[in-house]
């Protein structure tokens, strides 16, 4: 008799220790789950290490020549610099005006205009990649006034918009804006393409 009671007693399966295995599992799951997530995310901060903080990270359009970024648009690099190109706006004399604006997310101040570093923004009429086509023709009207806005450098966390003229030499003329922002290493042109009419 007692050889059946302690039988009895050894595959009894109390609700307490059911309970007990299965929070035990679940915990196990959330864990594992977390471990992939935390692992994804390391991978992801690695590869990102490794191709360099210059590197525009976006959804949608990569702004690269062969698919350049729209008016209204922002391109966003690695490290924390976003570039917006507002969208054109024709005025009474022909001519049109838009803008760039520089939001720097970094962790230092940002040097656009330093004399190492020429060409953070450059106008180019057609289309991006296009060669240029006679014809076209965009005149840059105050690009003076641009690099004397980018000679200061822009604090971290802070923003700077610089106005953009430009008169075509006929309505619904392409122009392509090339925004390379400096970078001690390496940055890449972010392209936006625009129709002036």
């Amino acid at each position: 008799m007692d050889t059946e009671e302690a039988a009895a007693t050894a595959t009894d399966t109390s609700p307490v220790a059911t309970a007990r295995g299965f929070y035990g599992c679940v915990i196990a799951l959330i864990a594992f789950f977390t471990l992939i997530a935390l692992g994804a995310h390391a991978l992801n901060e690695f590869e990102k290490g490794l191709d360099g903080d210059g590197q525009l990270e976006q959804p949608g359009r990569s702004g690269s020549v062969s698919q350049p970024l729209g008016p209204g648009t922002t391109a966003r690099y690695e490290d924390g610099l976003w570039v917006t190109v507002g969208r054109p706006e024709r005025h009474d004399d022909g001519t049109y005006g838009t803008t760039v604006t520089f939001k720097n997310g970094t962790e230092g101040q940002l040097r656009l205009g330093d004399e190492e570093f020429s060409g953070a923004l450059d106008v180019r009429p057609g289309e991006s990649g296009q060669d240029y086509a006679p014809g076209e023709d965009v005149s840059w009207l105050n690009w003076k006034e641009v690099a004397s806005a980018l000679a200061t450098p822009v604090p971290e966390g802070e923003e700077r918009t610089v106005p953009v003229r430009l008169k075509p030499d006929r309505k619904g003329s392409p122009v392509t804006l090339e925004v390379t922002p400096p970078h001690s290493g390496y940055r890449e042109t972010a392209y936006f393409q625009l129709t002036l009419g």
